[in-house]
């Protein structure tokens, strides 16, 4: 029996193997290529000249009364107050925040909008909303369309962009662009971990490799920090 996939699974069935059934061109890889270059095109002549931006990441299940959510909020108020666009999910939680924290400071909010079966509603904090079905695609505009990332606590969304940005960075992909993590109580075991484990155990990284990060604890420092960096490497 032929699976059936919503709407919102694209990248299910752009990674699923393709099987011998009736042909259905709209169904074939073929037909996603051209969708795929469809959204690289529409992300790319949206946000060509848009000036820098920093990219913020967290949680879509931050409450708007928990303490990172208005952290976000603040800080991207400061980092439009300093003209800087932020881009985000453009979802709920930290997304919204942050979207949120820009609009309101006349500032460019920028939402990249991902497709998926729960949790992932449109915030109207957004001068620019974009709409993408495949992750790999809505990764690309983010790395392209930023010259910092700041992390809010979240899940394996958030890690999932941690962690691409560092591959890159630590591989010399991208510029050493600022990689800010944001609440120490949060990211501590973590970074321990990476600090025990993964560089003095077993040597999977370097000592370079600590410097591509950086955790802070409040909104000021998080931008202090951003532009440091920037300034520094010449990245705008």
């Amino acid at each position: 029996m032929k699976k059936k996939y919503s709407k919102n699974d694209a990248d299910q069935r752009l990674l699923k193997a393709t099987q011998a059934t009736e042909f259905d061109f709209t169904e074939s890889d073929p037909w996603r290529v051209l969708r795929i270059q469809g959204e690289f095109v529409e992300g790319f002549d949206t946000l060509s000249g848009i000036g820098p931006c920093i990219a913020i990441f967290g949680s879509a299940r931050t409450e708007p009364e928990d303490e990172y959510y208005k952290a976000a909020e603040k800080t991207a108020s400061l980092l439009a107050n300093k003209d800087f666009g932020v881009i985000t999910g453009g979802g709920p939680g930290i997304m919204e925040a942050a979207n949120k924290g820009a609009f309101e400071a006349d500032g460019q909010s920028i939402g990249a909008n991902i497709q998926l079966p729960f949790e992932q509603e449109t915030n109207p904090y957004q001068n620019i909303s974009l709409d993408f079905r495949y992750f790999f695609v809505r990764k690309m505009i983010f790395i392209k369309y930023s010259v910092g990332f700041i992390i809010f606590p979240g899940g394996f969304g958030t890690l999932d962009e941690l962690f691409e940005a560092l591959t890159l960075a630590q591989t010399n992909k991208i510029d050493h662009f600022p990689i800010v993590l944001y609440g120490s109580e949060y990211w501590e075991k973590l970074c321990d971990w990476i600090d025990d484990c993964m560089l003095q155990k077993h040597c999977n990284i370097s000592p370079e490799d600590k410097k591509l990060y950086k955790v802070v604890n409040s909104p000021q420092e998080a931008v202090d920090h951003v532009i440091r960096v920037i300034t520094e490497n010449n990245l705008i």
